[in-house]
């Protein structure tokens, strides 16, 4: 039997007179916590346990259990899960409750099963999590996508203990996540459009270029394009249908005749407008949008949602009213669209200069005259 310092950060046990984790580093302060060990006839129960006095107590008493007979070492525990073991329970789950599901997928197996997929969930620690996020940082991804991959594997966690599959901490409560702008606002300059556009009229595959055509068009979401079918376009009314866009509830929008001449040179062999393999569902546009953005010369941080806000972006500039582009983007809370409120051109100054020749009192024979 022992009782040792239990490091909350990397889940190892260091003895009673450490400062500091053995492991990684992490100091001990007042509230640490501790393990019991109890060993016997090959066999090993633990519990950790919030002070030393406690740790003492629930030592002696199942010393006292095991003199007596009534503590029954054999007794078989719940099995360990590996990160796998969740996520094929969680990605069914996901199928039914959430619209990008899809995106959790594949940064599930482009970043998260490499690193912690076989691994059993009580060894996963903070520190490991801490190294991802450097790594990926260094390797050039945005805060946003890193943040995703925290948010998933938090998740997971969560799940897990409520499923009863796993009774530990969630170690992503100890990971600070990364800061994000969201206020960031991508547009192109003239140069960097002109030359979209001409490697986009130049590109083999028309309808990659005709899906970027009808983003930069229309505004509308990566994942509201995907699911875009033709019984949804309204041709002869300029409108179009968006179902389950962002905001959850189904709009319907009016459109550009430019946006629809994009959809007019498609075929319409299948039921989704821009399809996939065999006529389903597009589930990705990562690869041509990517190879496209390098002929191109854009920015390698420019994203595809970058073309919705370059819509924006114009017609805010252009002197479009805010709330107009928020009705058209679809956006729920007004708050979202206030970004591009200082694209706004002389709008404060127009106002400020209002505002001089609003509160200036009038003549008093111009009051006279009105009360007459």
């Amino acid at each position: 039997m022992a009782i040792h310092i239990y490091c909350t950060a990397c889940y190892t046990s260091n003895g009673l007179d450490a400062k500091s984790c053995s492991n990684c580093g992490a100091p001990f302060g007042r509230d640490k916590k501790y393990r019991v060990c109890i060993s016997i006839k090959g066999k090993r129960i633990t519990k950790v346990v919030e002070n030393l006095t406690l740790a003492r107590e629930w030592e002696t008493a199942k010393k006292t259990d095991i003199l007596r007979g009534a503590l029954d070492i054999n007794q078989k525990s719940k099995p360990a899960h590996t990160l796998n073991d969740i996520w094929l329970k969680y990605l069914p789950w996901a199928r039914e409750n959430k619209k990008s599901w899809k995106d959790d997928n594949w940064y599930f197996a482009k970043h998260l099963e490499p690193r912690f997929g076989n691994k059993l969930l009580e060894k996963i620690a903070p520190i490991d999590i801490e190294r991802m996020k450097k790594e990926l940082r260094e390797s050039g991804y945005a805060p946003a996508t890193i943040k995703h991959q925290i948010a998933i594997l938090r998740r997971l966690f969560n799940l897990a203990r409520k499923w009863n599959l796993y009774e530990g901490k969630n170690p992503v409560e100890s990971v600070e996540m990364p800061k994000i702008d969201n206020q960031i606002t991508e547009f192109l300059k003239d140069e960097e459009i002109n030359r979209l556009f001409k490697v986009l009229e130049e590109w083999p595959c028309k309808e990659s270029s005709a899906l970027i055509k009808f983003a930069l068009f229309s505004g509308f979401r990566k994942g509201e394009i995907l699911r875009l079918a033709w019984e949804d376009v309204n041709f002869e009314q300029g409108m179009i249908t968006l179902r389950e866009p962002k905001g959850g509830k189904t709009q319907t929008i009016p459109i550009s005749p430019q946006a629809l001449d994009v959809l007019r040179g498609l075929g319409k062999s299948f039921p989704y407008v821009f399809a996939g393999q065999g006529g389903k569902q597009k589930t990705n546009f990562r690869g041509p949008w990517y190879k496209i953005r390098k002929v191109a010369g854009l920015p390698d941080n420019f994203r595809f949602h970058g073309l919705r806000h370059h819509f924006a972006s114009t017609l805010v500039s252009n002197g479009v009213d805010l709330i107009v582009v928020q009705k058209l983007l679809t956006h729920k809370d007004t708050k979202t669209t206030q970004r591009y409120s200082h694209l706004q051109p002389g709008a404060m100054r127009d106002a400020a200069l209002k505002s001089g020749e609003l509160l200036t009192p009038k003549p008093k024979s111009n009051i006279i005259e009105m009360a007459e």
